[in-house]
């Protein structure tokens, strides 16, 4: 009976989830089980779901995304919002303030970064001790422009002659709507320009890989004011290190935050002797001269980060690369770069790039051009070499597993108007990026996390992952497994509550039976070797002559 149940279960799922067109359009066991957070770009509200698309809870703001939103570990939400500007009206991703919500949606915290010199954009994270770094453009005159290398007959071509540079600034929140800075970073202390040597920071520019070239300028027409564009942010705990995501020199930088307030405007000082100058670039050494188009490796990325400790590729950088330009056509991929190649502290030579000469490794599409966002996007690290991936520009979210299956997939289902109905094609349903978080993840302790509807109008439920958790939670038997994720011919307990002769099995996802076996064992740990199997989701199921009851167990 169970056999043909999770057969007809597979069946349903193929069916139903092939007609949908926004919300869950494919669920295989196999994906990692967690809850996504995301805010479409024309909305004023964010959302966490579960893997089933099931709503679980909703904020709502005054404002637009400007751009991205996070979850805290005490189950705040943390986001950026959109402030009308008409000094920074014509910057893609604009923000201008910060807004942190209860679980409840109360608004507990904002602060605006917007005036006719600053404005926030694009990103902003909570540090571990509660200050906040964000990315704000700086806005720089012509003259001071030219004062400082420009060349002026680039210069004389910008957007309302004016250049946007860049700053990271850190916060320490107070009261409702107020905070300190106590930290900052300003790419304009940083430069090197080889233009006029009357004009300050004056230098080879290859001779200096540490600092930013004001005259470079990429392929195309040197208007856009938004000269660097920074569009992530990320901090390294470990190594108190920042890394941003500079689109425009389609490179990512890393900067010691270990200086003082002085030391971060210069060159010496903090954990690495550097001050505020970078301590690694990577993905274009063309902007500092030591590389060729051919040696370019990222083509206007975004969400340059540290993967997390206890994920595999623990401290390397993951990237979304959007591939716009790229040599061979445009595609998107998401990279992984060994930065360790380069040594640590980082070193490099006289006369080449920073190492690694390419990615350590890449995902792309089977049919590279099915797979390109033009713009935004981003992806997380998962458990067992998982991925979690944003096509921003359609607000489809999937996950692939180790072997680049998508094994998950869920197209935003909302835009300017609200949600949309099941089966109308989305239009206007950008995402900046989707983040995930395990159910272990410290904010879910002691709050509501009850499934509620499906975002979209009309859903088709249930879906599949919902029949299969119902047949979870069917408790006829209680038993428990661990561990559970197990590897491969792992022993493996069960603890069995009921003083009977029970017998168990372990189907595949296609409910077929792998293994039996019988105990009468009752109310403590019976231990059982796994089976040879493939990496893989499997069930366990109990059961004797009242009843049955399964369990999920991953193995790997």
């Amino acid at each position: 009976m169970i056999l043909s149940f999770l057969a007809a279960i597979l069946l349903f799922s193929i069916n139903a989830q092939s007609q949908n067109t926004v919300g869950l359009i494919q669920y295989e066991n196999a994906n990692t089980e967690g809850y996504v957070l995301f805010s479409p770009i024309s909305s004023t509200k964010t959302y966490l779901i579960d893997k089933c698309g099931r709503k679980i809870n909703e904020w709502s703001s005054n404002y637009r995304p400007g751009l991205s939103v996070s979850l805290l570990s005490n189950g705040d939400l943390f986001r950026t919002g959109l402030v009308n500007s008409s000094y920074f009206g014509t910057g893609g991703g604009k923000g201008g303030i910060l807004e942190r919500f209860s679980w409840a949606g109360q608004l507990r915290w904002n602060y605006k970064i917007s005036d006719s010199l600053q404005c926030q954009h694009h990103d902003a994270m909570v540090l571990p001790n509660g200050n906040i770094l964000a990315i704000v453009w700086e806005r720089m005159s012509l003259s001071q422009a030219t004062q400082a290398g420009k060349n002026p007959a680039v210069s004389s071509q910008l957007n309302n002659q004016e250049l946007w540079s860049e700053k990271i600034i850190e916060l320490k929140p107070s009261g409702s709507n107020q905070a300190a800075i106590v930290w900052h970073w300003r790419a304009w202390d940083h430069l090197v320009q080889e233009f006029d040597q009357t004009k300050s920071n004056f230098g080879t520019v290859r001779q200096h890989p540490e600092l930013i070239d004001i005259n470079y300028v990429v392929q195309g027409p040197p208007s856009n004011s938004d000269w660097l564009h920074f569009n992530s942010i990320d901090f390294d705990t470990l190594n108190n290190q920042i890394i941003v995501s500079s689109h425009n020199f389609q490179e990512f930088w890393i900067i010691d935050h270990s200086t003082t307030l002085a030391e971060s405007s210069g060159h010496a000082g903090g954990r690495f002797g550097k001050g505020g100058d970078l301590l690694y670039r990577w993905g274009n050494p063309v902007s500092y001269q030591r590389g060729t188009i051919s040696d370019q490796k990222l083509f206007k990325q975004h969400h340059a980060h540290f993967i997390p400790s206890g994920l595999p590729n623990a401290g390397k950088v993951l990237v979304f690369n959007n591939g716009v330009n790229r040599p061979g056509g445009n595609y998107s991929s998401v990279d992984i770069i060994d930065i360790f190649r380069a040594g640590f502290p980082y070193t490099i030579n006289s006369s080449s790039a920073f190492l690694p000469e390419k990615a350590d490794w890449t995902y792309s599409a089977p049919t590279p051009s099915m797979f390109y966002a033009t713009n935004i996007g981003g992806a997380f690290a998962l458990p067992y070499g998982a991925l979690l991936i944003t096509d921003g520009p359609s607000g489809e979210f999937f996950e692939i597993d180790s072997t680049g299956k998508i094994v998950w997939k869920y197209i935003n289902p909302v835009n300017a108007a609200g949600p949309v109905t099941q089966g109308t094609k989305p239009t206007q349903n950008t995402v900046f990026r989707a983040e995930f978080y395990l159910p272990t993840f410290g904010a879910f302790n002691g709050v509501d996390l009850t499934p509620k509807k499906e975002i979209e109008i009309n859903p088709k439920p249930p879906a599949s992952c919902t029949l299969l958790n119902e047949i979870e939670n069917q408790n006829f038997i209680g038993f428990e497994l661990f561990p559970n994720p197990a590897e491969n011919e792992q022993k493996v307990m069960i603890r069995y509550h009921m003083n009977k002769e029970a017998k168990f099995s372990i189907l595949n996802e296609l409910g077929q039976q792998v293994y039996t076996a019988s105990f009468a064992i009752a109310n403590q740990p019976v231990q059982f070797e796994l089976p040879p199997l493939r990496p893989g989701v499997y069930y366990v199921r109990l059961y004797h002559g009242q009843g049955s009851s399964i369990k999920k167990i991953t193995v790997f």
